[in-house]
């Protein structure tokens, strides 16, 4: 069951923004962290940023200085602004949240880490 809903993907062109946002259920109220996550085709989910309930946040190497990830814990919103995008930029992007405290914010986020999913939406960059 869904329990996390993406938004805000699109299509934009290189050096271009995007701002991604997530909307929770009652699950996923209290998460210890979140997360975004993103995949292509043939490879592996990938962890790109994650934000605990103190607001402390990590980012992988390949997104670091240019995705910002925050939470609005009130509203159970998670929030990704993406900038300078590039190409390799292009996947599905995934919210996830752990309610099992089983996540942290020491390095770039773990796939099996997070219990709660959503259905991603898709971002793509072209030249």
């Amino acid at each position: 069951q869904v329990q996390l809903a993406e938004s805000g993907g699109g299509s934009v062109e290189t050096g271009g923004s995007l701002s991604l946002s997530c909307v929770g259920s009652p699950y996923t109220a209290n998460a210890y962290c979140r997360a975004w996550f993103r995949q292509v085709p043939g490879k592996e989910r990938e962890g790109i940023a994650a934000i605990n309930r103190d607001g402390k946040a990590v980012y992988a190497n390949s997104v670091k200085g240019r995705f910002t990830i925050s939470a609005d814990n009130a509203n159970n919103i998670l929030f990704l602004q993406m900038n300078k995008l590039q190409l390799d930029d292009t996947a599905m992007y995934y919210c996830a949240a752990d309610t099992i405290r089983a996540a942290n914010v020491l390095g770039p986020p773990i796939t099996a880490e997070y219990n709660y999913w959503g259905r991603g939406t898709q971002v793509n960059v072209s030249s």
